[in-house]
């Protein structure tokens, strides 16, 4: 009965889907979709039948085509053009893109080194060693995740990779390891003065601005990031998960780590029987790619060729620096390995394939996701949400952090990138207050940012969300599900705390307020886990 529910569920959405697409040909052109809210439409129906079909691969694809239809006004040879020439290809053939999906192969590489190795059992065998509890391996990942900053991406894949072992023995499910390492990831990113982020929002800031300058008065407004990394601390030593979270945690216990039966990364079960392993084997490599991907970047940045460290990083591209640094920690492993005679060079070489086939599906989705945003660009989406935050302005003024924090959640969960949502309101932000309201100016750049980071943490076509389920070996849609309502529980106090800003201009007034009022909806929560649970959620 339950299967005919979700089937019937399916397939009243994709009428809808139709209808929207029927309707939009019968009241529309080509020109009069340009810079409206129909820009936005095409990601909205992926997301939804994601969420609802629970298979991200077409789901994401018909959201492609949907783009296609309504940039091309319905003309089908117009139409495979677009979603060919402009989306899948072009995006494949992006300088930028293809960095990152060499970094993702690379570390997939790796991580299959490790376990041939036996490094990843080793590891796995002297963390329950030193930690000892649930809470202590949820409390090592978040500590991990926080200490690499450098960037997000390398964050997701890193901390996934090294602590997955630990989660597992300690009967973390693949969801909360998911959604420690995405909440980790960018909001640690975005409070984080060197980093990638750091250089990319103070790229964007226009004019004679110091762009490092202001990034660094934003930090104590950049309520999002802040909350979500206290939310994380606070219901792992409350131990109280709740929503579909609570579900996942509750099946880890009695040993069922995924919920659910899609398996989309290969098993780790060979990488648990290698016995021979020492802990070196993981560390070494993990410290050498590290080391090479932060030289990478700033080798990418000019560094090495007279810049400053600041400065390299506010220059650096993080898609050349990942994947230089990538293929070298690669080779370092290669001669670590040989040297100790861990391995052959022909089992080295074995390790190959089956790295790059573990990453299949997040380079998959990852290429459908770049073409989406491809489509709501081409729709000219940019433009119509930076038109909404200028008729914003004026006699909202005090409400306006509120006002671009929830434009920018939106922004960036419906194309799923904050780079590009902060390419779209940061300048308007600077361009209307830097000479009328400073303090406001800072405030609305922190709120561009929180709200960026927001929706791309919680986005399902994100790439940082993607990376996330990658690092975890978590299946996406599993991730998507379980920490949106942590993120929309932080969001919801962000967004207060943001209408007390707007009218206090004060850090020192407003943060405090939003830390009381989420300390409130944590005990709320706990009291209700309590009551739910009894005893029977303790570590």
């Amino acid at each position: 009965m339950k299967t005919k529910k979700k089937s019937y569920g399916v397939v009243t959405i994709i009428f809808i889907v139709i209808a929207i697409l029927v309707f939009a040909a019968v009241t529309t052109d080509a020109k009069s979709v340009q810079q409206t809210f129909w820009g936005l439409i095409p990601p909205v129906i992926a997301i939804t039948l994601a969420l609802v079909t629970k298979e991200v691969y077409s789901s994401l694809f018909i959201g492609v085509v949907a783009g296609g239809l309504l940039y091309s006004g319905f003309s089908f040879s117009g139409t495979i053009k677009h979603v060919m020439t402009d989306g899948i290809i072009k995006v494949l053939a992006d300088p930028y893109n293809v960095g990152i999906i060499i970094f993702l192969v690379t570390l997939g590489i790796i991580v299959s080194l490790m376990n041939k190795a036996g490094g990843s059992a080793a590891f796995g065998r002297w963390a329950s060693s030193k930690i000892k509890t649930k809470k202590g391996a949820s409390f090592a990942t978040i500590t991990l995740g926080i200490l690499i900053f450098i960037d997000d991406y390398f964050n997701c894949l890193t901390v996934g990779s090294v602590m997955r072992p630990v989660t597992d023995r300690f009967h973390i499910s693949r969801a909360k390891l998911a959604y420690l390492i995405d909440a980790t990831a960018a909001p640690v990113c975005i409070i984080a003065p060197i980093s990638s982020w750091a250089a990319a929002v103070s790229g964007f800031v226009p004019g004679n601005q110091n762009g490092i300058e202001l990034f660094v008065k934003c930090i104590p407004f950049n309520f999002y990031a802040l909350f979500t990394i206290a939310f994380m601390f606070a219901i792992t030593a409350m131990q109280a998960d709740y929503g579909p979270m609570e579900v996942h945690e509750m099946n880890a216990l009695n040993g069922d780590l995924y919920t659910t039966p899609e398996r989309p990364f290969p098993e780790d079960d060979e990488a648990k029987s290698v016995e021979g392993g020492q802990l070196m084997d993981m560390v070494i490599p993990v410290i050498m790619l590290i080391i090479c991907c932060v030289a990478g970047m700033l080798w990418s940045g000019g560094f090495f060729s007279g810049k400053g460290l600041i400065e390299a990083f506010s220059a650096s591209d993080a898609s050349v620096g990942l994947s230089v640094g990538g293929m070298f920690g690669l080779l370092c492993t290669l001669v670590f390995y040989m040297a100790r005679k861990v391995m052959s060079f022909t089992e080295f070489m074995e390790c190959v394939p089956s790295g790059f086939s573990a990453m299949i599906p997040p380079i998959l989705i990852l290429t459908f996701a770049w073409s989406l945003k491809g489509m709501t660009d081409s729709l000219g989406a940019s433009e119509y949400v930076a038109g909404l935050i200028k008729n914003s302005a004026g006699s909202l003024m005090n409400f306006l952090p509120f006002i671009i924090f929830m434009i920018g959640c939106g922004l960036a969960f419906a194309t799923g990138t904050s780079w590009g949502t902060f390419g779209i309101l940061i300048p308007i932000v600077v361009a209307a207050f830097q000479n009328t309201d400073p303090q406001l100016m800072i405030i609305s750049m922190s709120a561009c940012m929180a709200g960026a980071v927001m929706g791309d943490h919680c986005s399902p076509i994100s790439d940082t969300t993607i990376m996330a389920s990658a690092g975890a070996q978590c299946y996406h849609i599993n991730h998507v599900n379980t920490q949106l309502p942590y993120a929309l529980t932080v969001a919801a106090i962000s967004a207060v705390t943001y209408i007390i800003a707007g009218f206090s201009r004060s850090a020192l007034v407003s943060l405090p307020c939003g830390i009381v009022i989420m300390i409130v909806v944590l005990l709320f929560i706990k009291k209700h886990e309590q009551k739910k649970y009894g005893a029977a959620w303790k570590d």
